[in-house]
């Protein structure tokens, strides 16, 4: 059982919040998490490269010279593989890099890398995150207070909110995301986790995978 510390926006510890990482997860597998990251970081990649085969380059067809006489190796065109100018012989095509891991699986390594996160102390906890209005230096102030400044930070809010959304979207190394929207890889990326109390609440009422709530 953890007793994790919970700040106010100015930086003053406000209370207490007891959570047993074995409720968000019952163990970690580190293999999993690391699929689970490989699948999203190759889900990422456009996977448009492409070269031309020598069919696609430009240039004539006609055979260079003669076949016999000339003392040189035979050639045939200029678009020829071994020639400079010439199409790629092996042409790397354009390709999907997308797979998906089974959907127990990638929801079961999303709350092993919570539960990590909470395990390894690098989770900070807010009781509250609200804005009057969308101002990025009313958050900047928040993240100084929380001594997380100068690190790559992920805040996780129970539900959308336009008006937080707008005041973290321009902050570098800042991002904000829905507790129902967390994944392995952008819970593991960052540096800390910066949780509101209400989030972790909220991902504490999902009956774990496999599991049926009470």
């Amino acid at each position: 059982m953890a007793s994790l510390p919970v700040f106010d926006r100015t930086g003053k510890e406000v209370g207490k919040y007891d959570i047993d990482p074995v409720e968000i997860a019952p163990r970690i597998n580190k293999q999993l998490m690391h699929d689970a990251v490989v699948m999203y970081q190759s889900n990422l990649r456009l996977g448009t490269a492409k070269t031309k085969t020598r069919s696609e380059v430009a240039g004539t067809t006609k055979k260079m010279y003669r076949q016999k006489g000339t003392g040189n190796a035979r050639a045939g065109s200029r678009r020829s593989g071994i020639r400079r100018g010439g199409g790629h012989i092996h042409a790397i095509r354009p390709r999907d890099w997308t797979y998906r891991l089974t959907k127990k699986a990638v929801k079961l390594a999303t709350r092993m890398a919570v539960a990590s996160r909470l395990a390894d102390d690098e989770v900070t906890l807010i009781d509250d995150l609200s804005f009057a209005e969308p101002k990025t230096r009313d958050m900047a102030a928040i993240i100084k207070a929380l001594n997380l400044g100068g690190k790559s930070v992920l805040v996780a809010v129970k539900g959308y909110d336009a008006k937080v959304h707008k005041t973290i979207r321009n902050m570098a190394d800042v991002s904000v995301l829905p507790v129902g929207e967390l994944n392995a890889l952008s819970v593991l990326r960052p540096r800390r986790l910066l949780m509101t109390t209400a989030a972790l609440d909220a991902l504490r009422q999902q009956a774990p995978v496999g599991k049926q709530s009470s």
